[in-house]
């Protein structure tokens, strides 16, 4: 949320030095796609999949990455998009939905406007191109769209078995329960101790071989 395909721009030349094609997506409302005031966690994902088919063969992804809110994202387009592994970074798989969509509007609107170079440089980790790319998307971010999701019915949107959860340890997303209940359901969780919410701005070579089934 109130990021963009740039957020990965560390991660991206990495993957192709392992022979990956990489397709980074804008969600709606977010970096350079379009704005959808009825948006829903559901449209998000059919975006995202569409987006996908336009850039790629009928061939499913080989990896498919989303981190946060992106996470909760392409656990409800896993589905459809079938990639051959579904890795979540740190990612919340419900929404509660139900936000009276004005004051929504007034808090995302809100933190864009704090979100700018000058005040991303006293987060811990950040580069000063983490800063313009993030500064960049603040300003792309439409607060709208946003406030159409968390106005929107909420739900859960669980990752399939076999997928790997990638968290920093501790975690505000996934925690304790929710590593039991992810184990049960046929998950792996890896752990980071120490990283941040984005793992691999704080801690990039963990974050690399804690995923050897990506980058050897």
């Amino acid at each position: 949320m109130m990021g963009s395909s740039e957020s990965w721009w560390r991660l991206t030349p990495t993957l192709i030095e392992r022979g990956y094609r990489v397709v980074a997506v804008d969600l709606p409302g977010h970096g350079l796609s379009d704005r959808d005031h009825a948006l829903t966690v559901p449209r998000t994902a059919e975006a995202v999949v569409s987006a996908v088919a336009a850039e790629t063969s009928e061939r499913p992804p080989a990896v498919a990455i989303g981190h946060s809110f992106g996470g909760l994202v392409l656990a409800a387009a896993a589905a459809q998009l079938k990639p051959e592994l579904a890795v979540y970074v740190d990612a919340p798989f419900a929404a509660r939905g139900g936000w009276e969509r004005a004051d929504a509007v007034a808090e995302y609107e809100s933190d864009r406007r704090a979100r700018t170079f000058e005040t991303l440089a006293s987060r811990p980790y950040y580069t000063e191109r983490d800063q313009t790319v993030e500064a960049r998307a603040a300003e792309r971010f439409d607060p709208e769209t946003a406030a159409a999701i968390a106005a929107a019915q909420g739900g859960a949107w669980p990752p399939a078995p076999g997928s790997i959860v990638l968290r920093p340890d501790p975690s505000d997303y996934v925690g304790a329960a929710a590593v039991a209940e992810l184990t049960a359901r046929g998950v792996e969780v890896r752990s980071i101790p120490g990283a941040s919410h984005s793992i691999w701005r704080s801690h990039f070579d963990e974050f690399i071989a804690a995923l050897p089934e990506i980058f050897g």
